[in-house]
């Protein structure tokens, strides 16, 4: 889809909304609407007009990134002092709204302060009117995230044959970074997760200077980033002895949980009802308080973007996003065993990405 699709979509949005202009200053908005990737911005979306403002460090960048459908300034100074001067020229813009998510209250003063030059107009806070559009992707925005899934997947079989007991996370996660890097990761969407032992049953740890025991469980939770682009995949492992009866009883829980799940899950169902697919079988297991976030989450230029998958999530599921399938069971003191995937929510049912071994493997 280009940037002009993307932009009459947003604009038939901020019709309905009866606003005359939106201010975008969330950056991976930015780059959905203009190709744009750095880290200084500032976009003006009219009914007519798509104008991005930048600084002089990216003059060369716009040229290469930025759709023609949009108008690029560099600004030597002052972003917002050029914007007002740009506001000023376009006479039909009065009614504006600001990515209420995204802006500082500093910035957000400069709309409302009398003295300042932002008071010269109307302004609204508006909630995720970019983030609804990205939900759903596009054929290239679908063939990025798969690559970003090859890429971690690859990794991360390049990684396991050198975990032995007595290694640290941290000397695991380094192990996993650079696999990332060599198989063409751009980085990393989050900080990754590596958790051994009784740590596994933290399900944001962070990958300390904690030695793997034999017989440890050991968590990954990881992904790639391809031309932007996210992936986000978690495995269970144990390492250096045979799963003990208890290990698989968990871990078989979680497993037949992200399988029906993966398999059931659809575009329309609402983000309550997706979750409950795992959640009931959990429940019914016996571990459902074991079980404390949601279900999972859409991922794109963010690891983390709507769609949301979760108990309280009344949104339909669009048809066309890519979201994560993410169960886990985490027993404190004991451990944790999480697995997800990344599923693309197809008109003709799901299509699961990953494709790496979901059963406790032995490493």
């Amino acid at each position: 889809m280009s940037a002009a699709e993307r932009l009459t979509r947003l604009r038939a949005a901020l019709a309905t909304s009866e606003l005359d202009a939106l201010l975008v200053t969330a950056l991976p908005n930015v780059r959905y609407l203009t190709g744009f990737t750095g880290s200084n911005a500032h976009v003006v979306v009219t009914a007519d007009e798509c104008v991005l403002l930048t600084d002089f460090r990216y003059a060369s960048q716009v040229k290469a990134e930025v759709d023609p459908a949009v108008r690029t300034i560099i600004e030597p100074s002052s972003l917002w002092a050029r914007l007002w001067q740009e506001l000023a020229a376009l006479p039909k813009v009065r009614v504006l709204a600001f990515e209420s998510a995204h802006v500082t209250h500093q910035d957000a003063g400069r709309f409302v302060d009398p003295a300042g030059e932002g008071s010269r107009w109307r302004w609204r806070p508006a909630l995720n009117l970019v983030e609804v559009l990205r939900e759903a992707k596009d054929e290239g925005e679908l063939t990025r995230i798969r690559e970003a899934v090859r890429i971690a997947e690859h990794a991360l079989g390049a990684t396991l044959p050198h975990v032995r007991p007595g290694m640290t996370e941290l000397q695991v996660a380094a192990r996993l970074e650079f696999e990332l890097r060599e198989a063409g990761s751009e980085g990393f969407p989050f900080e990754t997760i590596i958790a051994t032992g009784a740590r596994s049953a933290l399900p944001h740890a962070r990958a300390s200077a904690a030695p793997i025991a034999k017989g440890d469980l050991l968590l990954f939770d990881f992904g790639a980033v391809h031309r932007g682009y996210c992936s986000d995949i978690t495995r269970t492992f144990v390492v250096g002895a045979p799963p003990t009866a208890r290990q698989l009883e968990v871990h078989t829980a979680v497993r037949e949980a992200n399988g029906s799940a993966s398999a059931l899950v659809r575009a329309g169902m609402r983000g309550r009802d997706a979750d409950a697919l795992a959640r009931d079988y959990i429940d019914r297991l016996g571990f459902g308080a074991a079980f404390g976030h949601s279900l999972g989450h859409g991922i794109g230029l963010e690891v983390h973007e709507s769609p949301r998958l979760a108990k309280t999530a009344e949104a339909p599921l669009p048809t066309g996003a890519v979201v994560t399938i993410e169960p886990g069971i985490y027993l404190e003191g004991w451990g944790g065993v999480r697995i997800e995937d990344d599923v693309v929510l197809g008109s003709a049912g799901p299509d699961v990405l990953t494709a790496f071994p979901r059963e406790l493997l032995q490493l």
